[in-house]
């Protein structure tokens, strides 16, 4: 799942001689069997856990990285841009938890669901989403994937399987069980994973449409994004058992490291074979953003600068797999730097072109509210003019 490139990684690689060219280039294209080990094991509840071990290859572990590269430097340049005041309005940014999104994209299709909250624009591109689309919608912009009316939280892209994209907390959680219900109602083999962070773990919704999950055998996959700092409050000052893959109490759970992509990979292959088979199944994915909580928040005063380098140095999910490219010999440093660098001019030419996107037209406002064919008409504030009239 390349995001941003249909050009090969070789293209994008810059050997250091001919003969290192031609052994890069064997060595990225190879489909050669690398087995790799999840960083922790996993831990269960009500249900034994999946293998550590994980076969991967030279081209995965590329694209991996082409992927989560480009999602960073997407998220720095939207921190760059809200601070620039185009971006407006609430920004919750996704550096550090990369891995989770792109993981779960490696084990699943298009065909399953996707629905999130409201930190959404690195799900939105895993889906198959673009940088124009992604920049344009978070300037507001015509061009954007909800033409401009979305913004930040409200990413959407239906064709690929996400559903957004929601600003209210843990709302998203029973319409995923929607999707779910729609899945096995239409009888379709796909599962949908319905996304959320520790800080909506305690909402009744969520405990509800689970409920109604596993009295239907529903293929759901709850997905708790734990970043451990709910808005600006520590797991455990907010819940009395943070231990939330158990939760279910009667659903079982995986607790997976978040920042390991293999990790992520093998657990939602896992979750979605249970959950066609048997039902619901919930998993706690131990992550971490850099930034704070949204734009608004510095991020730093419910934690020590010395926490978040510790993980950048310790857990960084790009690293990891920088790590094992060189291992393997796929790639060199430099060959990588190259990599980023081109990122970089990737993601400016697509904020470049969607700056050029022109604002949604006033009468936007009164499209994509009420269903069509109903005459149903929009009159100002004192009833005499009709604005619009919804045919």
């Amino acid at each position: 799942m390349a995001l941003s490139t249909a050009r090969s990684i070789n293209h994008i690689l810059k050997p250091l001689s001919a003969t290192v060219c031609a052994m890069r280039r064997l060595s990225s294209d190879s489909t050669a069997t690398i087995t790799v080990e999840t960083s922790l094991p996993f831990t269960g509840h009500n249900i034994d856990t999946p293998s550590r071990s994980i076969d991967t290859s030279p081209k995965e572990l590329m694209t991996f990285f082409n992927d989560m590269t480009e999602m960073r430097r997407m998220e720095i340049a939207a921190d760059s841009l809200y601070k620039a005041k185009l971006i407006r309005g609430f920004c919750h940014l996704y550096d550090g938890q990369e891995a989770v999104a792109v993981g779960m994209e490696a084990a699943i299709t298009r065909k399953d669901c996707i629905i999130t909250a409201y930190r959404d624009h690195c799900i939105f591109l895993g889906r198959g989403g673009n940088l124009v689309e992604s920049f344009a919608e978070l300037m507001g912009r015509k061009d954007g994937c909800s033409r401009g009316k979305g913004g930040s939280m409200h990413f959407y892209k239906k064709e690929s399987g996400f559903y957004g994209g929601h600003g209210i907390v843990g709302a998203q959680v029973p319409l995923g069980i929607g999707l779910a219900f729609a899945q096995k109602y239409s009888k379709e083999e796909y599962v949908t994973f319905a996304m959320y962070g520790d800080g909506a773990a305690n909402q009744g919704q969520l405990f509800e449409a689970l409920n109604m999950a596993a009295l239907w055998d529903l293929p759901a996959i709850l997905v708790c994004e734990n970043n451990h700092y709910g808005m600006g409050t520590a797991e455990w000052r907010a819940a009395k058992s943070p231990a939330y893959y158990k939760r279910g109490d009667y659903v079982p759970g995986l607790k997976v490291d978040g920042m390991d992509v293999f990790a992520v990979k093998q657990a939602c292959k896992f979750a979605k074979e249970h959950a066609l088979k048997n039902g619901p199944i919930i998993l706690e994915m131990d992550t971490y953003r850099y930034h704070g909580h949204s734009m608004s928040d510095p991020g730093s005063t419910y934690r020590t600068r010395d926490e978040i380098s510790g993980v950048r140095q310790e857990r960084d999910p790009i690293e990891r797999i920088r790590k094992l490219i060189l291992a393997h010999d796929i790639a060199t440093e430099k060959e990588l730097k190259e990599i980023e660098k081109e990122k970089r001019k990737i993601v400016d030419e697509a904020i470049a072109k969607a700056k050029e996107s022109p604002m949604p037209d006033p009468s936007e406002l009164f499209t994509n509210v009420y269903v069509k064919g109903f005459g149903v008409e929009a009159c100002g504030a004192d009833r005499k003019e009709v604005r619009a009239t919804l045919t």
